[in-house]
């Protein structure tokens, strides 16, 4: 039986055009390699799973590589990228400075630093988690980032730049890398589903992909959980019953309840959301979200905003058309009151379905408005 490899490895950028999400960084860093205007020291930061990493390990083989490519990339086929791909390369060294941050630690880097590379033009130093060194270990490490030998390149990695002193900042380059759109990781994970010969539904990508919260890294390892539970073929359904999400059909059929001012239907649909385990607050905080996405939905101009599969863009967008605005905007109103008071309230439930009235009540009493306080 073949071990198993997780796709986020499976699947790691080689190259820098194949880095998601982050054209204007690697556009940067390809210029700069292309025209040998490379700073001794570069600093990659921004939230986990942007491909800080990997961008380090892409440019250590790119810089040393024999041969580049006319577009700036690594040829992978010279001697140096070789032994970049076999892991036996002596001119790139990483330290997790999460376990190596100490004063000691920066002392042995230091004095690594002093050795020229013995093939290759560059000895690269890839210390992720910097933020974690102690601070005599920077204060050590000061004079060889400010000057260090020709040779020698330092890139670090933090996903907490403001921990880092500024003595440190002041002699790096920085680059923040963004969280990752939601599209750009739909797309990457369409091309991972498409490699494995798997049959996945749009839709459930999307909310793989919002879960994610902007980490590709995540939407992978999200992504090989929903593939374990459910086989080459998953839909939307699965994706939602494994992960444990609210489905949009409740607040599509709250809305619709609120709009012809069915209580009933109301209360009874909030209980289904409580049976199948989820919190008062969370529906909440859902609720505010798809009102908002009615918002936008009105407008062809602002509807990009959605990030959402077609399927549920378009029921959006049929579902806009019920609401007028006067409507939206009291319900945010409620929805905005009964999310700042539901922590303060005894009884949460209770407080929820208050809230569920009057939205309901809306319609019935469009004159009146809403109160600026729901009940607590």
């Amino acid at each position: 039986m073949d071990n198993f490899v997780v796709s986020a490895r499976k699947y790691r950028p080689a190259s820098f055009k194949e880095v998601v999400g982050q054209q204007a960084i690697t556009s940067t860093l390809k210029n700069a390699i292309k025209n040998d205007h490379l700073a001794q020291s570069f600093l990659f930061c921004g939230p986990r799973g942007v491909g800080k990493t990997t961008c380090a390990r892409i440019m250590a083989q790119t810089i040393n590589c024999e041969a580049l490519t006319e577009e700036g990339e690594a040829c992978n086929e010279c001697n140096s990228c070789k032994r970049f791909k076999e892991n036996t390369s002596f001119n790139i060294h990483e330290l997790d400075a999460a376990s190596n941050n100490s004063v000691d630690d920066i002392r042995s880097l230091v004095d690594q630093v002093r050795i020229p590379p013995q093939d290759g033009k560059y000895k690269v130093y890839i210390i992720d988690e910097v933020h974690m060194l102690s601070p005599q270990a920077f204060n050590a490490f000061l004079k060889t980032l400010e000057e260090p030998p020709s040779y020698a390149k330092f890139i670090l990695a933090t996903t907490e730049k403001h921990k880092i002193i500024p003595t440190i900042l002041s002699r790096c380059q920085i680059f923040d890398f963004k969280r990752i759109q939601v599209k750009d990781i739909v797309e990457h994970l369409q091309y991972v589903s498409e490699s494995e010969n798997i049959n996945a539904e749009e839709d459930g990508l999307q909310i793989i992909a919002q879960k994610a919260d902007g980490a590709l890294r995540d939407a992978l390892s999200i992504f090989d959980q929903i593939v374990s539970f459910a086989g080459t073929q998953f839909t939307y359904q699965d994706v939602i019953d494994n992960l444990n999400v609210l489905d949009y059909d409740y607040y599509f059929r709250l809305v619709d309840a609120a709009l012809e001012g069915d209580t009933s239907s109301a209360l009874l649909t909030f209980n289904e959301i409580l049976d199948a385990g989820f919190d008062g607050h969370h529906f909440i905080s859902g609720m505010g979200e798809h009102l908002r996405n009615l918002l936008v939905s009105k407008d062809d101009g602002t509807l990009d905003l959605l990030e959402v599969g077609e399927n549920i863009r378009e029921r959006y967008r049929e579902q806009s058309e019920k609401c007028d605005l006067l409507f939206l905007s009291q319900a945010l109103e409620v929805v905005s009151q009964a999310d700042i008071h539901y922590k303060g309230s005894n009884n949460k439930r209770l407080h929820t379905e208050i809230a569920l009235l009057q939205l309901c009540s809306i319609t019935a009493n469009p004159a009146d408005g809403v109160k600026k306080k729901s009940a607590s």
